[in-house]
């Protein structure tokens, strides 16, 4: 079963900047996506970032375009987020998750991991 964990939370200053890691285990997939959501406490959970896995095009929720940016590694299975110039209004617990071939929507998700921006 195809499993998602997510590294590299933590707490930041505003203006530093953090990287995420999605790292796909359990076995071999197709991926038509992998993609970053982020919900804040008291928030409803929010598009951050997608990277479509055959073409490698990417998708930044226009509120981040400029500071975020997605990519993967194909040999580790892994995405990752790239985000700078962190902000207080960044926190949020990230989610990593996959849609996989087939699928309509994202079906596969992680357990999220923290990340705290300190004004």
């Amino acid at each position: 079963q195809v499993q998602l964990e997510e590294s590299g939370g933590g707490l930041v200053q505003a203006g530093g900047s953090l990287r995420l890691s999605c790292a796909a285990s359990g076995g071999t997939f197709r991926a038509t996506a992998m993609g970053w959501f982020r919900q804040a406490p008291g928030k409803e959970r929010e598009f951050v970032a997608t990277l479509y896995w055959n073409t490698g095009a990417t998708l930044i929720a226009s509120s981040l375009k400029g500071r975020f940016a997605i990519s993967r590694d194909d040999a580790k299975n892994s995405v990752y987020l790239q985000m700078n110039s962190l902000e207080p209004e960044d926190t949020a617990v990230y989610h990593c998750a996959v849609q996989r071939a087939g699928m309509p929507r994202y079906d596969v998700w992680g357990q999220g991991t923290q990340v705290t921006v300190s004004s």
